[in-house]
């Protein structure tokens, strides 16, 4: 079966930070190559629509898959599967990701019979069953499978995170892929879950609190497989387990396999397994994210956290003792007034960090998306992507908008424009040697892409689709089992 896999186009932060290969498609492409598909990739990230258009056009697609991780690209998702069955009315047209699971039905009807089916959970799984269920026309069975006459039997996890190792082949622009100054950088997964339950995010309810790992044999085999010199390690907290990150890494000094990473960990995690990190660093380690999230012990136990103001900066110290670029995130609350943005400022200006903000926003998924949701000023998909205000804001929302860009911006200074190319010049000098030119046009960008009448303004645009409230308000936590994609091991088993 001829197959198209197809991802959405970059949201507003990876206009200018990131942008990352379709990992998870890769993976989904795998699995079906494996089945004996025909498979082919357009990422709009990295691609301009004429390509997806010549796809269809020349490749004759007899099934479309869209990927659907950001809430924000389901109206774009949503309007492509619409204009593909106008161009092809026979072709099976599905979509799967982490997002979307949790918004399956709803996203179906939006589609309105343009979308045949959405895949909840795992796509290594869901795709491959779906495409061998077509002849039967049995696609109700197909786990996590969900179509217009409702949902069918739960998401069925990848036996084993070794299968399917992703088919990098399939995403042509691969110079196109960078963050920060690794240009270009591919992106590699070692574990998959979380153990954590944070109240703002969803990782953890997706996987149903579950943490699997791939084998470090098919971990390093993999990253023997990446050309890029630079590799993001995509799990949600790496090195967990120390033993786990000690072993990849021995495999990859005995395979003299050499190259610069980011990751990203937790901060008790670090100080923990610091000596992991520390041998990372003599691999290539160069960078890490650290989601500090807030400042003050009453917003670390308000996101649980599970953490202290004095685990954080004690990770930092130890961050910076390493010689490690950091990056820090900082949730900022809608009820922020000037004087909070000032104090965040202020303290983001005293250390070395990159600090980025981000704006709290109710997932669906997530414990605060049941226990916030009726308080949304606006359910317009496009706006959740952690750079607009969802919930009532203090101050008046342009204003807020005003004081969040400033933030942002001054942050900004300290890492891109003169500043960047002061710190950076033999890194863009080699860059530009490769024609890699990423990063350079990265650190000119930031008054384009955010702005306060820009942000504002995008409030007011014509809403077509619009994401479902929770039919009741939960004022406590709710019960777990009901947000969970994939049921907790002990359930499964």
């Amino acid at each position: 079966m001829r197959v198209l896999l197809v991802h959405p186009s970059a949201l507003m932060y990876s206009e200018i930070f990131l942008r990352l290969e379709p990992l998870g498609l890769e993976r989904v492409g795998s699995a079906l190559l494996a089945d004996g598909h025909d498979v082919r990739l357009v990422d709009l990230q990295a691609q301009p629509r004429a390509d997806l258009d010549r796809q269809v056009t020349d490749f004759r697609p007899d099934a479309v898959g869209f990927s659907l991780n950001y809430l924000a690209n389901v109206p774009e998702v949503v309007d492509l599967a619409k204009w593909l069955k106008g161009v092809l009315p026979e072709c099976l047209v599905f979509a799967g990701g982490h997002s979307l699971s949790f918004v399956a039905e709803q996203v179906i009807g939006h589609a309105d019979g343009a979308i045949d089916v959405v895949l909840k959970g795992e796509g290594e799984t869901g795709a491959p069953a779906l495409l061998a269920a077509l002849p039967d026309r049995a696609i109700a069975d197909v786990p996590g499978a969900v179509t217009a006459d409702g949902a069918g039997r739960p998401p069925v996890m990848v036996h084993s995170l070794d299968e399917h190792l992703p088919a990098r082949h399939l995403a042509t622009r691969r110079r196109k892929y960078f963050i920060g100054t690794m240009d270009p950088a591919a992106s590699i997964e070692f574990t998959r879950g979380c153990p954590w339950d944070c109240s703002f995010c969803s990782a953890w309810t997706f996987y149903g609190r579950s943490y699997r790992r791939l084998s470090p044999e098919a971990a390093v085999e993999d990253m023997a497989r990446i050309q890029e010199p630079g590799v993001f390690i995509v799990d949600d907290v790496a090195f967990i387990k120390a033993e786990e990150g000690d072993e990849i890494a021995r495999q990859l000094e005995r395979r003299r396999i050499r190259k610069e990473y980011y990751l990203e960990t937790r901060c008790d995690v670090l100080l923990r397994n610091e000596e992991v990190f520390r041998r990372w660093r003599a691999l290539g380690l160069n960078y890490m994210f650290l989601g500090l999230e807030a400042l003050d012990e009453d917003g670390l136990k308000a996101f649980r956290k599970r953490t202290t103001p004095k685990v954080n900066n004690k990770a930092l110290e130890v961050a910076r003792s390493m010689g490690l670029s950091v990056a820090i995130n900082i949730i900022a609350d809608p009820d922020w007034d000037e004087a909070r943005f000032a104090f965040v400022r202020e303290w983001a200006m005293s250390v070395p960090e990159i600090v980025n903000i981000t704006v709290q926003t109710p997932y669906p998924g997530t414990e605060t998306w049941m226990t916030e949701s009726r308080r949304l000023t606006t359910l317009d998909y496009r706006l959740f992507d952690v750079q607009h205000a969802v919930l009532p804001t203090r101050l008046p929302l342009h204003r807020f908008y005003e004081e969040l860009v400033r933030t942002q911006a001054v942050l900004a200074r300290k890492h891109l424009g003169f500043a960047a190319l002061a710190k950076t010049t033999g890194i863009v000098a080699r860059q530009l040697l490769r024609g890699q030119t990423n990063f350079v046009n990265m650190i000119w960008k930031f008054d384009k892409v955010y702005n306060a009448d820009r942000q504002y303004s995008e409030h007011l645009r014509d809403v077509e689709y619009t994401l479902p409230p929770p039919s009741e308000h939960v004022a406590v936590a709710p019960e777990r089992k009901a947000l969970y994609i994939h049921a907790p091991a002990r359930r499964r088993s």
